[in-house]
C-alpha cells in the first residue's frame, strides 16, 4: 500500500486529501470518505486514517479529503448541506489518479453520511455505485423527542435509582417538566420536520439503485434517532428493508467507534461489503477484462 498527498480544484478553492492505493487493486471499486461536520481529513480519534488503511490493506483504493474551509483546504468553512461540490471533485480526482477505478462508493459518518445522500439526492452522480453510511444525522426536535421517549425515559422507568430518588421526595418537578416538554416537542415539531434536510436525505436513499451499507452504533442517540425516523417519517418508510441494504449494527459502540475493537469492526466489514459488491469486477480485472 501507498500513501501520498494530493491536491485538486474546487469552485476554485484547493482541496487537499491523502490517497490510499493498494498494491493491486481488488477490482474496479473505489472509496471517497465524507468529512462532515468541522474537523479534517484524519476524523475523531484518527478513524479515517485507520479505515483508508484498512481499505487499502484490503485491496480498494481510498482517498479523504479536506472539504473548502477546513483543515489544509482554502475557502470559506461550510456545512454539511453544502458539500455537493466538494464531493463532486473528489469522486472525480479519485478517478483520475487511479484509472482501474470505475466505481466509487461514498463512506461517512454522521454529518458525512447526510451529506453522501444529500450529493445524491442533487447530482444522481453515475459513477456512485455504493453508499456506506454511519450513523447517519437526521435531528429534528421531533425526532429528537421521539428517541428520548422511546430509549430514554422508558428505560429510566426500568432502572431502581430512579424510583429510589423519586420516593425520597426528588427531582419529582425536573423530570416531569422534562417529560412534558419531550411530549409537546414530539407533537408540535412533527409538520416542520416535513421541510427538513433529512427529507432530501431519504429521496436520496430511496432513490439510489446501488449497494447501500449502513452502520449502526448500538449506544449512539444519533443511530437510535435514525432508525426512529425510518419508522416514523413517511418519507424514510421501507427504507431499512429495501434489497440493496445491507445492514451492520455493532452492540455497545458509541458514536465515533472510538474503541480500537470497534474501529477494526468497522473496517472489516466495509472491506467485506466491498469485497461481496465487487465481486463481479474482481473477476473481470483479474481476467485482464
Amino acid at each position: 500500500m501507498t500513501e501520498h498527498a494530493v491536491s485538486f480544484i474546487c469552485q476554485g478553492e484547493q482541496l487537499l486529501g491523502i490517497l490510499h492505493c493498494p498494491e493491486q487493486p481488488a477490482s474496479d471499486l473505489g472509496v471517497v470518505i465524507v468529512v462532515g461536520g468541522p474537523q479534517y481529513r484524519a476524523g475523531s480519534h484518527r478513524q479515517f486514517v485507520h479505515l483508508a488503511r484498512a481499505l487499502a490493506d484490503g485491496g480498494f483504493p481510498a482517498l479523504r479529503f479536506d472539504c473548502r474551509g477546513m483543515g489544509d483546504s482554502s475557502g470559506s468553512p461550510r456545512s454539511f448541506e453544502q458539500l455537493d461540490d466538494d464531493i463532486r471533485a473528489a469522486v472525480a480526482e479519485l478517478q483520475a489518479r487511479v484509472p482501474t477505478v470505475q466505481r466509487v462508493v461514498l463512506w461517512g459518518l454522521c454529518d458525512g453520511a447526510s451529506a453522501a445522500l444529500l450529493y445524491m439526492n442533487a447530482r444522481r452522480d453515475p459513477a456512485v455505485h455504493g453508499l456506506a453510511l454511519a450513523n447517519p444525522w437526521v435531528r429534528t426536535e421531533a425526532t429528537l423527542a421521539r428517541t428520548q421517549l422511546r430509549h430514554y425515559y422508558w428505560r429510566r422507568l426500568l432502572q431502581g435509582e430512579f424510583w429510589r430518588q423519586r420516593l425520597t421526595g426528588k427531582g419529582w418537578g425536573p423530570a416531569w417538566r422534562g417529560f412534558i416538554e419531550t411530549v409537546r416537542s414530539r407533537r408540535e415539531l412533527a409538520p416542520a420536520a416535513r421541510a427538513h434536510f433529512s427529507i432530501r436525505m431519504a429521496h436520496g436513499w430511496m432513490s439510489f439503485g446501488g449497494d447501500i451499507l449502513l452502520v449502526l452504533s448500538g449506544d449512539d442517540m444519533t443511530a437510535s434517532e435514525f432508525v426512529e425516523a425510518t419508522r416514523a417519517s413517511t418519507e424514510w418508510r421501507g427504507a431499512l428493508t429495501r434489497t440493496n441494504v445491507k445492514r451492520f449494527d455493532l452492540r455497545g459502540a458509541d458514536h465515533t467507534f472510538s474503541r480500537a475493537d470497534w474501529r477494526d469492526a468497522v473496517g472489516a466489514a466495509t472491506v467485506a461489503w466491498l469485497r461481496q459488491i465487487a465481486a463481479p469486477s474482481a473477476r473481470r480485472l483479474l481476467a485482464g477484462g
